[in-house]
């Protein structure tokens, strides 16, 4: 009886303590919530990478071309624009950069509600941009003012954006995978900005073929006159798509991705931002990778800042340019994937040798060759093999360097936005300083504003800084790339411990929610 009635009190308990167990159940530790990511999820993050892609193209390719021939600005003044806007565009990458790493989990995230609210005034003082305003006293501040404001609403835009690779996943496999695919749709956004830009402002030009015919002076400054107007309203229309497709990106990754807290520990206690920046900059790899992409980047953005009007006045392919520049976004865009293969299977230091190193004999031959056509269009094909190398690995190698701080530096996390913002601020900045200088050099080339020819030493000038300045950039670059430590192995090793570091985590949380609940 004694071993019965024990029984029955046992059973007793287990009775009262079943609503303990039922919460128990209930309660999902954070190695339950970690979920693969689906192939919807990872496009949908990929989308919010489109953005800042297809407005950087845009105003890549056009906007100095823009600002000389249908704004009429001077050369002078439109450099001091370009500089002045990429160097403040630079310094708000750490700005915001240190104010997203500061901000408050909210119940969306802490990334989202930065790249939810910037949207609406990014579109707007983009659209800005791109109109012309009917008085000439105070244009210049016109285009500066937006411009700046456009870079700041835009870095608050894609600082949190790009740090959001940190939070989609903590497995480094599926966060690779889902660069590939936002490597992919960035790239598609540039052949839309390009194509967008270029096909519906490339079908109105303001040198009328029909130039050297006319009867009098009058009738060919008015037929000139005209046509500026077409163009003006070409590029405002051109701007208003683009703003369309930005808003559209931006609600797509809102809904569509879930960000993810790291982890339920502790948070670190908050650094200052000179803290947080002698921090980060104290780390080798990420100083090498950061310099090396520093250069590479520079010599490929020297060229995208000054291939429109190298093909339109060195080359002579005016009814082209547009045509040409969407040929090496689409060579670029279908060769994503090959490289995504490439990096898996040689590593991700092989692959940016070869992508780009791929480029310097068509940068070239593009400038040794007499002026063809055909000529032209192959070099464009075999240039985009390197941008698609250009636009993935930087971004694919970065997500290693920050893994590798947080082995070196377990106690101290939260500050993935200070890495990428880093990196942007100087990518931007030394561009800026190219764009300003390459401006300069043709003001003094002796550039003519809103005239459809140039003198021979601007085409020289034009030669010079897509060709030979670019070529000695990457070739630093890559030199200071030989340095970077982390190989695969170095990487592997790094991905194991954090897992282990994440399991232990997961472990203790559990432990923590199960003597909670009891």
């Amino acid at each position: 009886m004694a071993r019965g009635e024990g029984a029955e009190q046992y059973a007793a308990t287990l009775l009262t303590v079943k609503p303990i167990n039922t919460d128990i159940k209930i309660v999902k530790t954070p190695k339950a919530r970690r979920k693969g990511l689906s192939v919807w999820n990872k496009l949908c993050y990929a989308f919010g990478g489109a953005p800042y892609q297809i407005t950087g193209s845009a105003l890549g390719f056009f906007l100095q071309i823009y600002l000389l021939d249908v704004a009429q600005l001077d050369p002078f003044y439109a450099s001091i624009i370009l500089f002045v806007g990429r160097a403040w565009d630079a310094v708000t990458d750490p700005t915001v950069g240190f104010l997203v790493s500061r901000s408050r989990w909210t119940r969306f995230g802490r990334m989202m509600p930065w790249i939810l609210f910037s949207t609406p005034f990014a579109v707007l003082t983009y659209f800005l941009i791109w109109y012309v305003p009917s008085f000439e006293e105070g244009k210049v501040i016109w285009y500066l003012v937006f411009y700046c404001l456009f870079q700041s609403m835009q870095t608050c835009f894609h600082v949190p954006y790009s740090a959001l690779t940190m939070f989609i996943s903590s497995n480094q496999k599926e966060r690779d995978s889902a660069t590939a695919y936002r490597m992919m749709v960035e790239v598609l956004g540039t052949v839309l900005g390009t194509a967008i830009q270029g096909q519906i402002v490339g079908g109105v030009s303001s040198c009328p073929a029909e130039l050297n015919n006319t009867n009098s002076s009058n009738s060919t400054a008015d037929t000139a006159r005209v046509s500026l107007e077409e163009t003006k309203r070409a590029y405002m229309v051109a701007s208003g798509v683009i703003c369309i497709i930005y808003v559209l990106c931006a609600l797509i990754v809102f809904f569509g991705v879930k960000e993810q807290k790291e982890s339920m520990r502790k948070t670190s206690e908050p650094l200052t931002f000179r803290q947080g920046m002698l921090l980060i900059l104290s780390h080798g790899p990420y100083i090498k990778l950061l310099v090396g992409f520093l250069f590479t980047s520079l010599g490929f953005m020297l060229l995208e800042g000054n291939f429109a009007l190298f093909i339109t006045y060195a080359l002579g392919h005016r009814e082209d340019f547009q045509n040409i520049l969407l040929v090496i976004m689409l060579s670029g865009t279908l060769t994503i994937p090959w490289w995504q293969w490439f990096l898996t299977r040689f590593g991700k230091k092989m692959a940016t040798y070869c992508g780009t190193l791929w480029a310097m004999p068509f940068m070239i031959l593009i400038v040794s060759v007499k002026s063809n056509l055909i000529i032209s269009y192959m070099v464009s094909v075999a240039a985009g093999v390197s941008v698609a190398a250009a636009f993935l690995l930087p971004w694919s190698m970065l997500p290693d360097a920050v893994d590798d701080f947080k082995v070196k530096n377990p106690d101290i996390y939260g500050h993935e936005a200070l890495f990428y913002s880093f990196y942007v601020f100087f990518t931007k900045f030394a561009s800026g300083l190219s764009l300003g200088i390459s401006t300069l050099s043709l003001k003094f080339a002796g550039y003519a504003t809103g005239e459809c020819s140039q003198p021979e030493a601007v085409s020289s000038t034009l030669k010079v800084l897509v060709s030979p300045v670019p070529i000695v950039l990457i070739a630093v670059g890559l030199l200071v790339l030989r340095t970077y430590p982390i190989d695969e192995e170095r990487r592997q090793g790094n991905r194991k411990q954090l897992q282990e570091m994440l399991d232990s985590e997961s472990e203790t949380s559990e432990s923590s929610d199960f003597g909670s609940s009891v």
